[in-house]
């Protein structure tokens, strides 16, 4: 029997053969769920609208910090701009954004016009030209190759070994190595807001050494990448975003270890 989260995820999505679609899995997949993954639920969230407290209230139940809540929710749209092409529902929802005067603000502002003066049938071309094309698309958003100039390497090895010691595992459905830019996203929002059962100062690491020694390169690529309309806002909000992580772990004091 499917919980009520998951039932009220099919009906604004419009039946369960959409949000298979949305989510980019197969139809029968969703339908052996009886509630919606916890690795899933931010996607879904951002697909549907509807609150993770909805869908999965014994993951959410909790209020988060609000800084904490913001990170969250910044890394689950960068997770879900960089997996697949937006649909129309999520383009009106970025174009609906409510935004600060703060630079990363102003970002949001400029993704939110960039969404609006867009359409899907464009934004799945750039999608395609970007990081699928003919062959491979423009830029290749994985860990390894940034770091290595080659796919599956070591730095995709030592990511997987910290996943294990952090008890996060990779979703049958998942078709990309964990180092890829969108994964490694999702991951981050999980462990900031709580949805992952790590100890503290997990997000910090992991950040440290799997996503600041690349990632803010590949977002500057992205931001200057030809193909790049709608997606040079995403990769200038990347960009600023993993700055910002950065300059706040450096401020932050770490946690000691116990008996230290």
């Amino acid at each position: 029997m499917r919980d009520l989260g998951l039932e009220q995820a099919i009906r604004a999505a419009g039946g369960i053969g959409a949000l298979a679609r949305k989510i980019g899995i197969s139809q029968p997949s969703l339908s052996n769920w009886n509630r919606i993954p916890a690795e899933r639920v931010l996607t879904v969230e951002e697909l549907t609208g509807i609150d993770r407290a909805v869908l999965r209230p014994d993951l959410y139940g909790d209020p988060l910090d609000e800084v904490d809540a913001a990170r969250a929710r910044e890394y689950a749209l960068l997770a879900t701009l960089l997996r697949r092409s937006p649909t129309s529902d999520l383009l009106s929802r970025i174009a609906a954004l409510h935004v600060d005067s703060s630079l990363l603000g102003l970002a949001h502002a400029a993704l939110a016009e960039a969404a609006t003066a867009t359409n899907i049938e464009c934004v799945e071309r750039e999608f395609f030209d970007l990081f699928i094309g003919v062959g491979r698309g423009e830029l290749l958003p994985y860990g390894s190759y940034y770091l290595t100039g080659f796919l599956n390497e070591r730095p995709l090895a030592r990511l997987r070994d910290d996943l294990v010691h952090l008890g996060i595992e990779r979703s049958p459905d998942e078709a990309e190595p964990e180092d890829h830019a969108a994964t490694l996203c999702e991951i981050m929002a999980g462990l900031v807001d709580g949805r992952f059962d790590a100890p503290a100062g997990s997000d910090r690491k992991l950040f440290e050494q799997h996503l600041w020694p690349w990632i803010g390169r590949f977002f500057a690529d992205l931001e200057q990448a030809k193909a790049a309309v709608f997606y040079r806002r995403v990769g200038n909000i990347g960009r600023m975003f993993i700055e910002i992580e950065s300059e706040a772990f450096a401020l932050a004091p770490r946690s000691k270890a116990c008996g230290s």
